[in-house]
């Protein structure tokens, strides 16, 4: 078989497998779904607890900017991590994430932005900046947390 051919098959095996996982069955993709982006906003509420501890006690801004690195990336995926039905089953998100869409969307991609000027403003090494970024990254949590989530 002449390489090009070779290729061709394996790109296309490759591009089969990829998809293979969205073939599985919807309930069960469900749940993890809402297992996932459960266990990702349990691990963002620990970076907000840890960057705390660590704006408070005047520490290493280095831990801050690695936190806060995760904490964009996982914003930047929100939406993604609420498709179209899983809105049923153990979830706390309000009909609002799927029916203001649009909103939703921009206030994670906010939340993703000021995470980002977050983790570069503690690569600086200035806990003043810091701190006033932590705290716009805290209200736009608490923005979201206010129209998307019930108590």
């Amino acid at each position: 078989m002449p390489l090009s051919r070779l290729s061709l098959c394996l790109a296309a095996g490759l591009t089969f497998t990829a998809l293979l996982p969205s073939l599985g069955t919807p309930a069960l993709a469900q749940a993890d779904v809402i297992a996932e982006r459960r266990a990702g906003l349990k691990r963002m509420g620990e970076h907000s607890r840890a960057i705390k501890e660590i704006l408070d006690n005047k520490g290493d801004l280095a831990g801050v900017a690695a936190s806060a690195r995760d904490m964009e990336g996982f914003f930047r995926t929100l939406p993604a991590r609420f498709p179209p039905g899983s809105d049923k089953g153990d979830t706390k998100a309000l009909p609002a994430v799927w029916s203001e869409r649009a909103t939703f969307e921009a206030n994670a991609a906010r939340t993703s932005e000021l995470a980002a000027r977050l983790a570069s403003t503690a690569a600086t090494g200035d806990g003043d900046a810091s701190a006033a970024a932590f705290r716009e990254l805290g209200q736009s949590c608490g923005t979201c947390h206010r129209s998307y989530r019930a108590r």
